[in-house]
């Protein structure tokens, strides 16, 4: 029986073959997100010293991370688009086997000492951060209204194990690099170019039904009218439409978002604490090893700050289901800004920063699953696709030159004003909820 059959069943047998096809498609995302995992972490710790041992420069430390969330911003609508045209599935193995090809890119920049191929491989790379991203909204688009948020967060999760153990990766991948005869850190991407090959397998082969498709069936063969704005309703063409549709519903998103103040605030939350996020972790392996860190050590501090931002993601996602959404994400602001003190106040102490980095994790967790579920409840379904697409090409993009001048900051003025600067960014929240309170 084809997933459309099942859909149109009797209501009671229809429900509980969602409720089935919903538990194991966020069980095969997060066997996925561990997988792919790996490589985020590689890229979050390794990459920024990968970049620093082919440029020989400081500077081009910073430019890894920068070309990592360009790749992952230039992604982020299109990778929407191929899902709202032909499902997650094509969309999520897509990214993740374009993750894998620029892995073997990177390799051949260490191997030529190719700034070019470097930043080629950084921003294919990225696309893996990307896909990592949007994952999350696969697991929300059968989740009950009440559970979005958990749902969320469960996939969230799931990236803690990948992501923790790829910093880790570099003594490990020396042995790989030595029996290959590749240079020291290229086997950090060796093994992390396998790892996204076959995330991108599994989705491939095992995510079927398509929540996406299957989500649009129960909606249509429920008669659900659409809701929220006047611009969803009138700008907004079938899913099915063509790619001229799909176009105009990231259109009539971009309006949603300009005239849906709780829409709004999810995403400025989303994309400054991405940016500050991005900004502060990319020049923390560098700080820390012109303080004489080892890489082992650069990898537990980085490792530590990773369970932040993914370990403790159910428990973020059941607080936001019970508390909201709203003072979940202002919670995450408040941490941010513990973090910076004990980041920026650390004077080479290898404590505070590991400490600092830990909140600087979960700061991101609060505002990323608060934000991006209060986000899909703020949006009409016609338009999500599109606006969450949006949102997370803008957070790769504002990420992405934050990361580019975090370098030069860190230059100027030093590890802790780079921080101090990280702490202003809590504003624009602060700013945007302080209007929804007015608005009250």
């Amino acid at each position: 029986m084809t997933a459309s059959q099942d859909i149109r069943a009797v209501p009671g047998q229809a429900e509980a073959y969602v409720r089935a096809v919903q538990k194991r498609t966020v069980r095969l995302l997060a066997a996925a997100q561990i997988v792919g995992g790996v490589g985020v972490g590689v890229s979050v710790s390794i990459g920024s010293l990968l970049a620093e041992s082919v440029a020989h420069s400081e500077t081009y430390a910073g430019l890894a991370r920068t070309a990592t969330t360009a790749g992952a911003a230039a992604v982020g609508v299109p990778l929407a688009l191929l899902a709202q045209r032909r499902g997650r599935r094509s969309a999520l193995s897509t990214g993740w086997l374009a993750a894998a090809v620029g892995g073997v890119i990177l390799v051949g920049s260490a191997v030529s000492k190719s700034i070019p191929l470097l930043i080629v491989g950084m921003l294919l790379f990225g696309v893996g951060s990307a896909t990592n991203q949007q994952s999350r909204y696969a697991a929300a688009d059968l989740a009950a209204p009440h559970r979005r948020a958990q749902a969320l967060s469960i996939v969230v999760w799931a990236t803690t194990i990948g992501s923790v153990i790829g910093p880790n990766l570099a003594d490990p991948g020396a042995g790989v690099a030595s029996v290959l005869h590749l240079p020291r850190l290229t086997g950090a991407f060796v093994l992390a170019t396998v790892c996204m090959a076959l995330a991108s397998v599994l989705l491939w082969l095992w995510l079927r039904p398509d929540p996406l498709v299957l989500a649009r069936r129960q909606r249509d063969s429920e008669g659900l009218p659409e809701t929220g704005t006047r611009a969803a309703s009138t700008s907004v063409e079938k899913p099915s439409d063509t790619r001229a549709s799909q176009i105009g519903t990231v259109r009539a998103g971009l309006r949603h978002l300009r005239h849906a103040p709780r829409a709004a605030f999810a995403f400025v939350t989303v994309v400054m604490a991405n940016t500050i996020m991005g900004a502060v972790m990319t020049m923390t392996p560098v700080s820390m090893a012109e303080d004489g860190a080892t890489l082992t050590v650069v990898g537990f501090t980085i490792s530590g700050h990773l369970l932040g931002m993914y370990a403790f993601s159910p428990a973020v996602g059941w607080l936001a289901d019970r508390v909201g959404h709203l003072p979940t994400a202002v919670a995450g602001q408040a941490v941010f800004i513990a973090s910076a003190l004990l980041s920026g106040l650390s004077r080479g102490s290898v404590a505070m920063v590991m400490a600092g980095l830990f909140l600087l994790g979960l700061g991101w967790s609060f505002s990323l699953v608060a934000g991006s579920a209060m986000l899909s409840e703020a949006t009409p379904a016609a338009l999500r696709p599109g606006v969450q697409g949006t949102t997370d090409t803008a957070m790769n993009v504002v990420a992405a030159v934050g990361a580019g001048l975090a370098g030069p900051l860190v230059h100027s003025i030093g590890f802790d004003g780079l921080n101090a600067v990280a702490a202003t960014l809590v504003l624009p929240v602060i700013f945007f909820w302080l209007r929804l309170a007015r608005a009250r």
